[in-house]
This record gives C-alpha cells, structure tokens and sequence, in this order.
C-alpha cells in the first residue's frame, strides 16, 4: 500500500513517535511525505520514505495528485487545529480529495493507530 503521511509543525514531533512505534507496519508499505516531516521520519524510524517539496512549496499539492491519479492508498495528516497554516488551502484539498475518492484519512493519533493496526491483521 502507498501511505501519505503528512504533520502540521506542532506535530512533526508526535508524527516521529508515531513512527518509530509503527515502524514494523509502516516498513512493509511505500511511505510517501512531505519533505521535512519525511526527512524527520527518516531520521527517527529508518524507514525508506519518498518525499515531496516541503508542505509550503507544494508538497500537499504533490500528494494530492497522486491522491487525483488513484496512486495513494491511506493518508495520516496528523493536524494541529489550533494553529493556523499559511498554505490551509493546499492542506483542505488533501483532506477533500481522500473524502471524494474514498481514501482513508487520520487527522489525529487514535484514528492513525486504528488504521494501521488494521492493516497488521
């Protein structure tokens, strides 16, 4: 399965936890994301990740599109609501593309652990 996985800065920090916890499920998939929460996957869990520009110079874009061509499978976007992001815009698309083409979405750390631990089974 490709995996976007996608964090607001304050939660690139959870997003690394949260990878190196999951790392034995999250290494049997491709695991795409934004350039530095890739960067810091990497850095923290090992794993092979691919990785788009950086969320403000079009990385959810990137995402996106591959969302549009049918080529991601399931996407953690581990958001912070009570901050405000400069690019929301792109970052809404990413959440309306995964409604329109029934992709599974996590936006919080309950729903990531529950989809990926599905994914073990």
């Amino acid at each position: 399965m490709n995996i976007g996985l996608v964090a607001h800065d304050g939660k690139k920090k959870l997003m690394q936890n949260f990878c190196v916890a999951y790392r034995q499920i999250l290494g049997k998939h491709t695991i795409y994301a934004t350039g530095t929460t890739g960067r810091l996957i990497e850095e923290a869990a090992g794993l092979t990740v691919h990785k788009y520009l950086s969320g403000h110079l079009g990385g959810e874009q990137q995402m996106a599109a591959q969302i549009e061509h049918g080529e991601m499978d399931l996407v953690i976007f581990l958001r912070d609501p009570e901050n405000k992001n400069p690019h929301e815009t792109d970052l809404k698309s990413v959440i309306r593309l995964c409604d329109v083409y029934n992709i599974p979405l996590a936006t919080n750390l309950a729903s990531a652990e529950l989809l990926l631990t599905s994914l073990s089974r």
